[in-house]
């Protein structure tokens, strides 16, 4: 796969989109918000924190860059009412959607499946695939009306390739990857939106730190370092980022 190692974004890259981005205030989320932002998106931030969010205006309003937009959003208890009101809201302000990053997920227990709890696995599914289908759908006329309108689902390599003890989180991951291949296969010739989905890899994350507490912290990328995958996907070609694909952050990025 060729990589981005010579790609270099415009300063307007994404200049007069709006990109609604879920998990907006923390790790991976929050870096691509302001980057976004900083490339002259307008980029409406999901996130459950309150204070989280202003901080995030603060710091984007505070580098001259445009306000995003605050929507403060408890994924877990998501439903499709709410999905339509937000998508109500940001089409009677902006009239269309650019793009939607689906970022925010749980990691939750690593435990073998016999022994989870059905309660916390309902709550999982919720935050990871059941409100990043409800979103999708109510955006989707939305999008109709973006210019070059991307959908990006955010992957796992347990999703692609499941592993003992992830849970439901490798369910999710797996699920999320058929959501994203069906609305590309239903939508191709018939729409203009693309849907692809973009596994980022080990990162500095918090999750990350959950997920591996052995693990030095120091040998992931940043989240910082993966921006440029995401900066292209939202700013490349409709011929560059093709509906239906699967992408990988480390690929693209020619990272070890």
């Amino acid at each position: 796969m060729e990589t981005l190692s010579s790609f270099n974004p415009a300063a307007d890259l994404l200049k007069d989109r709006v990109i609604a981005i879920t998990g907006a205030t923390e790790g991976i989320g929050r870096a691509v918000a302001k980057s976004f932002a900083a490339h002259g998106a307008t980029v409406i931030a999901l996130a459950r924190s309150l204070e989280r969010l202003e901080s995030l205006f603060d710091e984007i309003v505070g580098a001259g860059h445009p306000e995003p937009i605050l929507q403060p959003t408890d994924l877990e208890g998501f439903r499709a009412d709410h999905a339509q009101q937000l998508a109500h809201a940001i089409g009677n302000q902006f009239g269309r959607l650019d793009g939607l990053l689906h970022n925010a997920s749980l990691l939750g227990p690593r435990l073998p499946l016999s022994h989870y709890d059905p309660a916390a696995f309902s709550r999982l599914m919720t935050v990871n695939l059941e409100s990043a289908f409800l979103l999708t759908q109510a955006a989707l006329p939305l999008l109709e009306e973006g210019t070059d309108p991307l959908v990006l689902f955010t992957a796992s390599g347990v999703g692609r390739k499941p592993r003992a003890y992830w849970g439901a989180y490798a369910v999710s991951k797996a699920a999320t990857e058929a959501l994203m291949q069906l609305f590309a296969d239903e939508g191709e010739n018939l729409s203009k939106i693309r849907f692809a989905t973009l596994n980022p890899g080990g990162t500095r994350t918090n999750m990350r730190a959950q997920a591996y507490p052995g693990e030095d912290p120091m040998t992931l990328p940043t989240p910082e370092a993966l921006l440029p995958a995401y900066l292209w996907c939202f700013g490349a070609s409709r011929n560059a980022v093709l509906s239906g694909a699967a992408l990988d952050a480390r690929a693209l990025l020619g990272l070890a």
